[in-house]
């Protein structure tokens, strides 16, 4: 097996601003398998997935890769990565590589070859905590000659609750030419009264549910939380792991699965299989990817319940072919594997 790796410059067409930090563009590493002919592509993303930057991430799968693994079955590798420490970030690509080349080499599509349907739900767009003038000329731009209709919402505003107050009423105002679902991701911006406070405030303005009200390690405050809600209340930043859920499935509605902050493929479905284990509801979603990532989250994601698989329709540009959107729906290539690939111009 032989594994090579390419750095690219991915910019956003608009920076995201959330709680923590603003996004405008990162450095990722596409991981690329060769083994009888047939070439499996993976993507990974640094920052908050483990791996601080590109470099990292290569050091990372540099070492893993010299262990030998050309005779070890997917599960073993990833088992192995645990070993080695590897950080999620790093091996997701890795991961998402393997299984395209698993699926490409049975000649099946990835979602066919795990036994799973092709997409049905759509997905959200998403707009970063911004100024009600801002929120007015984004709008359109997403949503004019788009299929889709969920927005989701950046809120947890360094500034206070009154100004994602502001922002989220200019929401209301603007997308309502487009007949818009509205949800909202606090990315854990919000302390435990202020999420209180604004999911009651949120239930009376046509707002879904809420994502990551609290921030990652104060989970046991989602007790607090759960009783008595108002609306469905998922996690996010503190779900990486199956393991994670355990702790407060009962104080949670739902959560959410990024195949970076897990890891890739493998974790992710272990992620879904004990979220409905528990009974929760899922969601899928994604950080600062191209369509190679999205290409194999949305080949997983015939059976989640909300999708926000959007990041490279934010792209300029994509460096990578593979998910469109049909229909609202973030749709993987129906090829064998998850159906994306770099473009000629950009391949190793």
């Amino acid at each position: 097996m032989k594994v090579t790796y390419h750095k690219i410059l991915l910019q956003k067409r608009f920076p995201l601003k959330i709680s923590r930090f603003v996004s405008a563009s990162c450095y990722n590493v596409f991981v690329r398998v060769e083994k009888d002919g047939v070439v499996g592509w993976g993507e990974s993303v640094p920052g908050e997935t483990g791996a601080q930057n590109a470099e990292q991430i290569i050091s990372e799968l540099e070492t893993l890769v010299q262990t030998n693994i050309n005779d070890k079955s997917i599960s073993e590798i990833e088992s192995l990565s645990r070993e080695l420490k590897i950080s999620a970030g790093s091996y997701a690509g890795l991961d998402i590589a393997l299984w395209d080349w698993k699926a490409k080499k049975a000649n099946m599509p990835l979602h066919a070859l795990l036994g799973l349907p092709v997409p049905k739900t759509k997905t959200s767009l998403t707009i970063g905590i911004m100024s009600p003038e801002s929120v007015i000329d984004r709008v359109p731009l997403l949503f004019d000659n788009s299929t889709a209709k969920y927005l989701k919402i950046k809120l947890g505003s360094p500034e206070g609750i009154d100004n994602d107050k502001i922002m989220y009423e200019q929401v209301l105002e603007s997308s309502k030419p487009y007949n818009l679902g509205l949800r909202v991701d606090a990315n854990g911006g919000w302390d435990t009264e202020n999420a209180k406070h604004m999911i009651e405030w949120l239930s009376k303005r046509q707002c879904d549910y809420v994502e990551q009200p609290i921030a990652q390690g104060k989970e046991k405050d989602l007790k607090t939380l759960y009783k008595n809600r108002l609306l469905p209340i998922f996690v996010d930043e503190s779900c990486r792991y199956s393991q994670d859920i355990i702790e407060y499935s009962e104080w949670v509605d739902g959560v959410n699965l990024k195949l970076m902050k897990s890891g890739g493929i493998t974790e992710g479905l272990r992620v879904l299989a004990t979220a409905k284990a528990f009974g929760l509801e899922t969601m899928i979603g994604c950080m600062s990817e191209s369509s190679i990532s999205i290409s194999a989250a949305a080949a997983i994601s015939g059976h989640i319940d909300h999708i926000d698989l959007d990041s490279h329709y934010n792209l300029k540009p994509d460096p990578a072919s593979g998910a469109n959107m049909i229909n609202g729906v973030t749709m993987p290539r129906i090829a064998p594997g998850h159906g994306a690939f770099l473009t000629n111009e950009n391949k190793i």
